[in-house]
Order: C-alpha cells, then structure tokens, then sequence
C-alpha cells in the first residue's frame, strides 16, 4: 500500500483528523492518535499489546514492536509498502477502533 493509499484509508475513517506530533504526521480521532506516518518505509499503530503479539505471530515480516517503552505498551510499527492491502487495512481499522468511543464502532474484520 502507497503513502497515499494510507493517508487515505486513516483519513476516511470516520471523524478521523491529520495532526502533528513531534514533527511526524499523526492520524486521530476525537484527540487520539491511533497511527503515526513515522518514515518513508512504515508508518506505526496503537494496538493492544494482546493484538500486537497476534499481528507479531500471523506476519513476522511486516509488523515489530516500536522500541522501548511505547512497544511494551501495543505501538506496532507496520512495513505498509510490503505488507498486502488487506492486512495494512485490518491493522489500521483496528488501531482506530481501538482508541474511538465504543459508540464509534465499527464492524470486526
């Protein structure tokens, strides 16, 4: 998946806003980010540490947990450009799912 197609599929979840965190472009929604575009090769999101371990399982080649503290704590680093479409849009559904209110929802994967 492209840069563009990213900023996309984020940008059209609802009430889903750009913002900026510490230069790095930021995806959130009503005030919380549940993606960042770190770099030119991945971009990171926020999963539960229980999801994070799951995605590290299902596609070793694709996810890492970010380093440090924030990586114990669910923040996935995720190779968006190798990765197939399918699996960037469940990862990033779900990073956004986890931080709207439950009112939000939006339908599983």
């Amino acid at each position: 998946m492209t840069d563009e197609e990213l900023i996309s599929l984020a940008l059209g979840l609802p009430e889903t806003a750009e913002g900026s965190h510490f230069d790095t472009r930021d995806f959130r929604v009503r005030g919380k980010i549940f993606m960042t575009l770190r770099g030119p090769d991945f971009c990171v999101v926020k999963l539960t540490p229980d999801q994070q371990q799951i995605a590290l399982a299902t596609s070793p080649t694709h996810v890492a947990p970010v380093t440090g503290g924030w990586g114990l704590k669910g923040w996935t680093q995720l190779s968006h450009h190798d990765a197939d479409d399918e699996e960037v849009r469940m990862l990033v559904r779900r990073a956004w799912r986890d931080v709207a209110p439950k009112s939000m929802a939006l339908p599983e994967d």
